[in-house]
């Protein structure tokens, strides 16, 4: 629906006399400038990203940092595992759950900034502006579209915030995502705020989990396993938030399985009805948890409905939350995963 929004000018202008402290200038401003470029070189500044075909360069660490929603907790998880949780000023991911400890705990501490969302349910332009942000992360360029109500990647840059759009949204396709993108997320954000090393540490570790648990599960036979979101409609049919490709698919392929409704659309969501449903083998259920509190109330619904599924005359599933979409802990779904799908060999 479209939006009457008034023009940003002045809250550009607004914006940008908090950005650099007053609307004029003091004496020393340029000394104190040179002394902060000097500490930003030695920290290893600048950097530079090539981010959608944008070069975003960060001069120092930031330190006012949005979160948009789109949907995600990708992002703002990232943040965390970094221990970047203090620089978060503005935070709108949240699932209410993780596979993590305490991380839906963490999510829940951290500001909101008291924003008001738009109609497309995420942070509008003004109300950005005046979060003052130096660096403002978004799930696709979904976030940064001005006919959205959102402030675009020019207006950002012209009251010095930078702008980070997560791998595979440049052309909003999650269909083609891999546990890879999990990782260039934490490389990019440890080069934007020079805890590379820790990246990498992460990164090591997920990398040595997921391979115990494929060497475990090799040669094993792959069930064929449904993987939905718990409770939710998304197009006509009864199942419409079927994943038929992405990110899961590499989490199952770790964890010894396969995608039951791979070959059912190219997108990542396949739009099935009841009757196709029902005719294919799943031998097991991933049901992830979006804000429901009981999904293993509805994976055992699902099972009731199709009792000729294997997966329900032997009480297959397994329930998620946030380790199976783009994120730090893709290994914790992988391993979770494969001990539904193999307990035998743990």
């Amino acid at each position: 629906m479209p939006m009457n929004r008034p023009t940003a000018a002045a809250a550009l202008a607004a914006a940008l006399c908090l950005l650099t402290a007053a609307c004029g200038s003091s004496s020393g401003g340029k000394a104190s400038d040179k002394t902060a470029e000097a500490a930003a070189s030695k920290a290893g500044y600048p950097v530079t990203l090539d981010n959608c075909g944008q070069k975003e360069t960060f001069k120092r660490a930031p330190g006012r940092v949005v979160v948009m929603n789109g949907a995600s907790v990708a992002e703002v998880s990232t943040l965390l595992a970094l221990g970047l949780g203090d620089r978060i000023v503005a935070n709108q991911q949240t699932y209410g759950m993780s596979e993590v400890p305490g991380r839906a705990e963490a999510i829940k501490k951290l500001p909101t900034g008291n924003v008001k969302l738009n109609e497309a349910y995420d942070i509008p332009r003004e109300t950005m502006l005046g979060l003052r942000p130096d660096l403002v992360l978004s799930v696709t360029t979904y976030g940064f579209d001005e006919k959205n109500g959102f402030a675009t990647r020019d207006q950002l840059r012209q009251v010095g915030a930078n702008s980070y759009v997560s791998p595979q949204g440049c052309d909003d396709d999650p269909s083609r995502m891999t546990i890879a993108d999990s990782y260039r997320l934490l490389r990019d954000m440890g080069k934007v705020f020079n805890v590379g090393d820790k990246a990498e540490k992460l990164i090591a570790a997920s990398e040595k989990n997921i391979a115990a648990v494929s060497e475990r599960v090799r040669g094993e036979k792959k069930p064929k396993v449904m993987v939905l979101f718990s409770n939710m409609s998304m197009g006509s049919n009864d199942f419409s938030a079927v994943f038929a490709q992405g990110i899961v698919n590499d989490i199952l392929a770790k964890a010894g399985g396969t995608n039951a409704f791979e070959d059912t659309a190219r997108t990542t969501f396949a739009d099935l009805s009841k009757e196709k449903v029902a005719a294919t083998d799943v031998d097991a259920l991933v049901v992830i948890s979006y804000n429901d509190p009981d999904p293993a109330a509805y994976a055992r619904k699902l099972l009731k409905e199709f009792p000729q599924w294997p997966a329900a005359r032997n009480n297959t599933y397994v329930t998620v939350s946030d380790s199976m979409y783009l994120g730090p802990s893709n290994d914790l779904a992988v391993q979770k995963v494969a001990r539904m799908l193999h307990p035998d060999a743990f």
